[in-house]
């Protein structure tokens, strides 16, 4: 889907290719998640019913590569919260040793790169942090707000709230691994762009 992004080369339209080359980066390992988790139960799945991860497990490297090539982020780590947000990174944030109970290893290094790709998101602008992450506008403010060393040792704690995006979806997920594991891009192009539609239907509520 790169074809699809700006092409121009002025730096606001080659910063904005970054992030989404950073986003689609993230959600390949997200997709690699998923699949090792294909059969746990509890909040190691990231939300989704067994049945869907099952069906993310199978499909080969290229083809969760070309799943992941979205202009948006499949994971989601309560980014529309403000609230938990503000209790996190605020000025009385704290979290406490229960939060990091049932989360691997392999689970928290990906939070921890998520909520570095955030932080930069919101740094960024207002605008890439609510479409790629679907961040809140007041989250988006309270990332920009604090210097990245406030993230250190976030991973392990926020990896409990790591979930699949629109995970109550069964539709699009569905239609996301069926149309990666056929060679058809055509199709594949069309599922990923109704996830802008999410996104768009998400920002009305």
């Amino acid at each position: 889907m790169q074809d699809a992004h700006v092409r121009s080369g002025n730096p606001e339209s080659r910063a904005l290719a970054k992030l989404l080359e950073s986003v689609s980066g993230l959600n390949r390992q997200f997709l690699d998640l998923v699949s090792a988790h294909s059969t746990d139960w509890g909040p190691s799945r990231v939300g989704l019913a067994v049945e869907l991860s099952g069906k993310i497990a199978p499909l080969t490297a290229a083809q969760k590569r070309a799943a992941s090539n979205c202009p948006y982020a499949l994971f989601d780590l309560r980014f529309d919260d403000e609230h938990h947000w503000q209790s996190r990174l605020g000025d009385v944030g704290q979290w406490s040793v229960a939060d990091v109970d049932l989360v691997d290893a392999d689970t928290a290094k990906f939070v921890n790169l998520a909520l570095f790709f955030a932080w930069h998101s919101a740094s960024t602008g207002k605008l890439p942090a609510r479409l790629l992450l679907g961040m809140s506008e007041a989250t988006a403010t309270i990332f920009r707000s604090v210097t990245l060393d406030r993230l250190l040792g976030l991973g392990t704690a926020e990896a409990i709230h790591l979930t699949a995006r629109w995970c109550n979806r069964s539709t699009y997920w569905n239609a996301l691994a069926a149309a990666a594991a056929r060679p058809n891009s055509a199709a594949l192009r069309r599922i990923q762009l109704s996830g802008l539609q999410l996104t768009a239907a998400a920002r009305l509520v």
